[in-house]
């Protein structure tokens, strides 16, 4: 038995590893592990069953969205419509027409000269990853977060794991690109979950990979645009 298998990964312990594995970001070795474990640990799947409640109110302000009828018959004739009855009705002289396959011939090229040319005419645009999560926590803290950003919707959804805020203080998260100066995305509300809008200006460096980090500061934020009091949490952003 790995360690893994008998105590979770170290970053977090098992509240953390189950919460990872729910949100689907755990590398295939480790959610195989998980996957075991539920089967074995009846402790571990409790926990795993209580971060997909716990989890749910994230997905809430994305409801489903069921495609129209016509969508899928209209699928199904691009895709599987038969072209035996076009071809057999098509005049025999065509067959033999050497003008038609010299037409043919030439506007074979031209689609292929324009297939060609079009990607870099009109190159395009990069998408940023639709969703990308971190794990937030750091040695010697309690605290725990986990963080999901949500490229279509500019915003950061957060889920609180563990860890007080001391009285007469706020959590406040900030985004670290590399190694420039912190950027304060706002002070976290109180309560289970919380989404928090990101900037425009913040959000291509998000989309990129940036690291996320919870620090305590004085209530209402930072007075000094700078974090001022220590990092409880960190973690960098990973794609889903």
């Amino acid at each position: 038995m790995t360690l893994a298998e008998d105590n979770g990964p170290e970053r977090g312990g098992d509240d953390m590893f189950a919460a990872e594995y729910v949100l689907g970001v755990l590398p295939a070795e480790e959610r195989q592990i998980a996957a075991r474990r539920i089967d074995t640990d009846t402790d571990f799947a409790r926990l795993v069953d209580g971060w997909e409640i716990h989890l749910s109110p994230l997905a809430a302000a994305y409801p489903e969205i069921e495609p129209p009828a016509a969508v899928k018959p209209a699928i199904d004739r691009r895709l599987f419509a038969s072209t035996a009855t076009t071809s057999a009705e098509a005049p025999a002289g065509l067959w033999s027409s050497l003008a038609f396959w010299r037409g043919l011939a030439a506007a074979a090229v031209a689609a292929l000269a324009i297939y060609i040319a079009v990607p870099y005419l009109n190159p395009p645009a990069v998408q940023p990853q639709a969703r990308l999560v971190a794990s937030l926590a750091a040695d010697g803290s309690d605290v725990k977060y986990l963080a999901v950003y949500d490229a279509a919707h500019h915003e950061v959804g957060l889920s609180h794991v563990s860890g007080e805020r001391a009285a007469g203080k706020d959590f406040e998260l900030w985004m670290i690109e590399g190694k420039n100066a912190p950027v304060s995305m706002g002070v976290i509300p109180a309560g289970a979950t919380a989404h928090i809008v990101v900037s425009p200006a913040a959000q291509q460096k998000l989309a990129q990979g940036a690291v996320l980090a919870v620090s305590l500061e004085p209530a209402g934020g930072s007075p000094t645009g700078q974090p001022t009091g220590p990092v409880v949490a960190a973690g960098d952003l990973k794609s889903i």
